[in-house]
């Protein structure tokens, strides 16, 4: 635990300074003090109108995205037992998508939008849990069969369709409508104002998986093997994948889609800090939000006063990163 605390604590020492490099610059620089002194005596000054309605939400909303992503990632990866699974490879992201891109061609606002992705995530989730229900039970103490690749292959399938959706959504679409659906599917935070909600699951979904830490040690290892060793291995599965899929589908709903956050950073942390999900999670959660912070930032300043999609930044980072760590660690996972 000793060591945990120190890695901990070094993370969230990372996620302030990059919190602090977020509120004080772009179009408009702050320094820290002034940033403070809005914060804790807000007034009607131009400084106080930058960091309440502009920058402090948006850092927020951008810190509880990559989180979720993040940890759904983790989780996806220990369900899956696959390293190269994301938050996204079950298909819950392009149910999201077509959800939010069918409000938008019916011109609904911000709230119908964000309605929209929720209720396609929502469909996809039950539609994969649907189908892979059955999979789920199949235990037996010895020669347990692994229903993991029924479920990638059931979520990628899916994953396929929804694809073929939007592309037709977006072939449809006319010229005044199809640059906003283009970029909330590259991945979006500005105007992402509603982040309590994924702040609030975040806390939660750490609350509830980490109890279970050990016990996804131990399913690491093969069903069979966790279910020798007492873990109610169905029951388990069922917690990490409605934990990672109402994670992924809430951050899906906040910032659009956004890549490479949730399969690079479990990566990297794995290599650094090993494979103990009691340590890892938790570094996963602050370390996916320090990325995603740090990228949003880099989105809206880069080119300013014009933006870029965050997740366009995230896979110019990622793809290097990821390409590196497979060339630094062959074989590892």
């Amino acid at each position: 635990m000793r060591r945990a605390l120190i890695i901990w604590l070094f993370l969230l020492a990372c996620a302030l300074v990059t919190f602090a490099l977020a509120m004080t610059i772009g179009s408009s620089s702050l320094s820290i003090l002034d940033v403070l002194r809005v914060i804790s005596l807000p007034n009607d000054s131009l400084a106080s109108e930058i960091v309440l309605k502009l920058r402090l939400p948006r850092a927020l909303a951008a810190f509880a995205t990559g989180g979720l992503l993040t940890l759904a990632g983790a989780l996806m990866q220990i369900l899956l037992r696959n390293p190269l699974a994301d938050p996204y490879v079950l298909g819950l992201s392009g149910g999201a998508a077509v959800g939010a891109l069918g409000a938008m061609l019916a011109g609904l606002g911000v709230f119908g939008i964000d309605l929209g992705a929720a209720i396609g995530a929502l469909t996809a989730i039950l539609l994969v849990l649907g189908l892979a229900r059955r999979d789920f039970g199949r235990q037996q103490i010895f020669g347990a069969v692994d229903a993991s690749p029924r479920l990638l292959l059931t979520g990628v399938v899916i994953a396929a369709g929804w694809g073929a959706i939007i592309m037709v959504m977006l072939t449809m679409a006319p010229e005044a409508k199809l640059r906003g659906m283009v970029f909330w599917l590259m991945g979006d935070l500005n105007g992402a104002e509603s982040w309590l909600p994924a702040m609030l699951l975040l806390a939660a979904a750490l609350a509830v998986v980490y109890p279970a830490a050990r016990d996804l040690n131990v399913l690491l290892r093969g069903e069979a093997f966790a279910h020798s060793l007492g873990v109610h291995v169905t029951r388990l599965r069922y917690i990490v994948y409605l934990i990672a899929s109402v994670a992924t589908a809430l951050a899906v709903t906040t910032a659009g889609t956004i890549g490479f956050v949730g399969l690079v950073v479990p990566h990297a942390l794995r290599l650094a800090l090993g494979n103990d999900q009691r340590v890892l999670l938790p570094a996963c959660a602050i370390a996916g939000g320090t990325l995603l912070l740090l990228a949003d930032t880099a989105a809206r300043t880069v080119i300013a006063p014009q933006q870029l999609p965050v997740g366009v930044i995230t896979a110019l980072i990622g793809v290097p990163a990821f390409m590196f760590l497979l060339m630094r660690a062959p074989g590892k996972r």
